[in-house]
Order: C-alpha cells, then sequence, then structure tokens
C-alpha cells in the first residue's frame, strides 16, 4: 500500500535508506528534509581531501539532482525540521523564507551526531574547527589556503583525530596531537596503541598524553593544558567524540536510551512504531551482549536502513547487533578494531583471556614482508571471540574482515586455526596469521 514516508536528514542513513525503499516500493512517496547542502557525501574521505591524496572534491559529493531523479525522492535541502506533531503526524519545517507542515504516515528520523566542543576561554572560532560534514571541510581547506598555516593541535587521539592528524602533516603542517587518557586510540588495547605511538611519533607527530586542554590565549594560537603546559598551534582540529542529535525526538516525546541516543528496537521503531531511527542518533544493541550501545559509525547506518526498509515493505528482518568493526590508515600504517577491547570488557565484569601475536604480513622469504600485530580477547572457557585487534603495514584489513567474520559467524578461537585461507608467499604463509592466533588462544583455554 503507498505511503507517505518523511525522512529527517540525509547522508548515510537517510539518503540510503530512501534508496533502500525505492528499489521495493514504486508507489510510495517519499520525502527527504536535509538542513544542509549535501543530502549524499563520502564523509569518511574528508580527511583525505584536506591531506591531498583525494585531489577533487566533487569526487565526495552525490549530486542531489541526480539522486532525486534516480531513486524519484523529493529531496527538500536547506530545510530544518523544527519540531513533531505526533498526534497530526506532521513535522514543521523551516525554510530560507518560510515555516511550514508536511504531514506523514511513516517518519524516520536519520539527523546524526555534533561533533564535542568545549566551550573554552580565548577560543577564537576562525582557527578551531571540527569535521564532520562539508561545510566543516571547506572550512578547514579555506583556512589553510587562505592563512599557511605552519603548525596545528589535534585535541583527542580517536579516529577523526588521528585521520586527521596524519593527513595535516602531510600537508606540510607540523602537528602534536593531545589526549586526555594515556594512550592513543582507545578503541585498541594499550599494548597495540604503543605500536601507534611509536608510529606517529617516527613521522613526526607529537603526542601528549594524560593532559587536556584547559583554554586559549593570544587569539587562540596559544593553547592551554590541564598540566599548565602551553601548546602553539595557528589550527586547532577538535576531536573529541560527537553527541546524538536527539532534540527533535526529546520534544516529541520520543524514549531515548541508556546511551543518550534515540531508543529503537530491532526493526529501528522508536517508542511511536510510525516513526523510525537509524545511522548516529539511534541506540541499537551490541551483537554479543545484546545490551544498549552507541556506535556512530558509515556500515550500520547503512545496514539500519536495510532494516527500516524491510519493516516498511512489511518483512520483518530483525537486527541482531552491531559490533562496530573499524579501521583506518594511519600514513602507511593500518589500525583496526572489532568487537570489545580490555577496558570495555573489565567495565562489563566479563572474565577473558588475550591471545597477542606479532608476525609478519607474508612468507618471510618472499620480498617485502612487513609487520603485523594481531590481537584476541576471548571467554577463557568457551572461547567465544568478544574483540579483536589489527595493526599492520600490510593484510591488517584482511586479518581483522575475517575476524570480524568469525565473531558474526558465532565461531570461537578453536574454529580459527581450522578456517582455510588463501595462501601464496606474497599474501600469506601457509599458516595464515589468524590460524596462528587461533592455535595460540587454543591452548590458553581453561
Amino acid at each position: 500500500m503507498a505511503q507517505k514516508i518523511v525522512i529527517v536528514g540525509g547522508v548515510g542513513g537517510g539518503a540510503t535508506v530512501a534508496a533502500q525503499i525505492r528499489r521495493n516500493d514504486k508507489q510510495s512517496e517519499i520525502i527527504m528534509f536535509e538542513k544542509g547542502e549535501y543530502i549524499s557525501f563520502a564523509n569518511c574521505g574528508m580527511p583525505y581531501y584536506i591531506g591531498g591524496t583525494i585531489e577533487e572534491r566533487d569526487n565526495l559529493l552525490y549530486p542531489p539532482e541526480k539522486f532525486s531523479s534516480k531513486y524519484d525522492v523529493e529531496v527538500r535541502r536547506n530545510s530544518q525540521v523544527l519540531s513533531i506533531d505526533r498526534h497530526q503526524k506532521q513535522i514543521q519545517y523551516r525554510t530560507d523564507s518560510a515555516v511550514m507542515d508536511e504531514s506523514y504516515d511513516k517518519l524516520i528520523l536519520s539527523p546524526g551526531a555534533t561533533p564535542v566542543v568545549p566551550d573554552m576561554t580565548g577560543k577564537n572560532e576562525a582557527c578551531v574547527f571540527t569535521l564532520r560534514a562539508i561545510n566543516h571541510m571547506d572550512q578547514i581547506e579555506q583556512f589553510i589556503r587562505e592563512n599557511q598555516p605552519k603548525t596545528a593541535a589535534v585535541i583527542g587521539a580517536g579516529f577523526i583525530g588521528m585521520e586527521m592528524a596524519a593527513n595535516l602533516q602531510l600537508r606540510g603542517l607540523d602537528c602534536t596531537i593531545v589526549d586526555r587518557s594515556d594512550q592513543v586510540m582507545k578503541a585498541v588495547d594499550k599494548d597495540m596503541a604503543a605500536e601507534i605511538q611509536e608510529h606517529l611519533q617516527d613521522k613526526g607527530v607529537k603526542v601528549i598524553l594524560n593532559d587536556k586542554l584547559t583554554g586559549y590565549s593570544e587569539g587562540g594560537k596559544t593553547i592551554h593544558l590541564g598540566s599548565g603546559n602551553t601548546l602553539q598551534a595557528d589550527m586547532t582540529i577538535m576531536s573529541v567524540g560527537v553527541r546524538p542529535n536527539t532534540w527533535l525526538a526529546e520534544e516529541a516525546g520520543l524514549d531515548l536510551g541508556s546511551t543518550g541516543g534515540i531508543a529503537v528496537n530491532d526493526f529501528m521503531q522508536t517508542s511511536d512504531p510510525d516513526i523510525y531511527a537509524i545511522g548516529d542518533a539511534a541506540e541499537t544493541k551490541d551483537f554479543l551482549t545484546k545490551k544498549p550501545r552507541h556506535i556512530p559509525l558509515a556500515w550500520p547506518a547503512h545496514r539500519q536502513a536495510y532494516f527500516t526498509a524491510s519493516h516498511l515493505m512489511g518483512r520483518d528482518v530483525p537486527n541482531p547487533g552491531q559490533i562496530g568493526t573499524a579501521i583506518l590508515k594511519l600514513f602507511d600504517l593500518t589500525i583496526g578494531s572489532t568487537g570489545h577491547n580490555s577496558y570495555t570488557l573489565n567495565e562489563m565484569g566479563y572474565a577473558f583471556k588475550e591471545a597477542v601475536l606479532e608476525t609478519r604480513s607474508h612468507a618471510p622469504y618472499y620480498p617485502g614482508a612487513e609487520k603485523l600485530w594481531l590481537k584476541i580477547l576471548f571467554d577463557p572457557k568457551k572461547g567465544i571471540i568478544y574483540g579483536a585487534q589489527t595493526v599492520g603495514y600490510e593484510g591488517a584489513d584482511k586479518r581483522l574482515a575475517v575476524l570480524a567474520t568469525a565473531m558474526k559467524g558465532g565461531l570461537s578461537v578453536t574454529d580459527l586455526p581450522d578456517l582455510e585461507l588463501a595462501y601464496a608467499p606474497p599474501y600469506s604463509s601457509s599458516k595464515d596469521p589468524v590460524n596462528a592466533i587461533g592455535y595460540k588462544a587454543s591452548e590458553m583455554l581453561e
């Protein structure tokens, strides 16, 4: 039956769910509201545009006219949704010229998340940036071109912070990373982070840990730290996390979850069955523990779009939960993680063991074999894999993919040695590193 489906927000969640719905439903009316100019863009590619690896800005953009025509979706850009009237089943939105209403049969919320920017004394908006959307990327690029900065500070050593430090360094800036924890990359354990930190320093990036930003002076160019030390930087990238955009849902009386995201069921329905929520604003569940989890990554948003579209079409495909597989390129080093690390497992009170393997990416006698580190965390009795981490110069992505697949497939560490993984000297060893760490972990079971 044809419906009127309204989508709030584009990019990974909103644009994907519109396309998913249209593939199977040629009759329903689909209207997408996007507060900005761009409805679909490759946000994961933005650091690489700033670093110069991606040369053409347009390569990151999906033209809205093309999207609208291809999927028969009415796209309303520069349209900020202001409120939801659940009883009347309509939204109110604002354009440049007016405030108007639009009715819906089904509403899908994909408003994303907002970078956390602490309000600090002396902050100069002209030289302090975040990177979340195309306009942020454009502001950074314009600042670099017009001001020719020599130094940059990156506050936060997570995924975006690391990518930005590497790409700014490649752009010719002298970068310093500041993080309040005792390691870079909290997604991995401290032993793996030590290899990452050494690589950063080898590439000329300065790393300051156990310290935090407390304020600015001298027009935002002097950064004051909690330790009492100062740091000079012509520009600052804030990368201390994101906050799900839930105010629209809150004001409409929809339930929020314990992680702060919009609470949804296995079909991405909110506490109002006619309203769905997906992407960075939604709280889903962890695949392993089934506990609430907020994972602001591209893959979960795309997958959640599928669950939503399927449910709207009358097919109940439940979301089994996510394991949070993520990867990044840091200069020529690849860093990946999936599932849980020792910090989150300890926080939840899980008993676990860990196996670590330092090896080579392929047969050591074949030229070009590079260092590769693997780590898995697992149940000490049953061998259930709780998490995995990879760091390396070649083949780290392949091993992470295998381990993430093993986790989703319910394999234990005793199954890893039995995986028949392709072997030839340029690609692996006769016993792949995944097999090897499986043997090692199996011997550790109680």
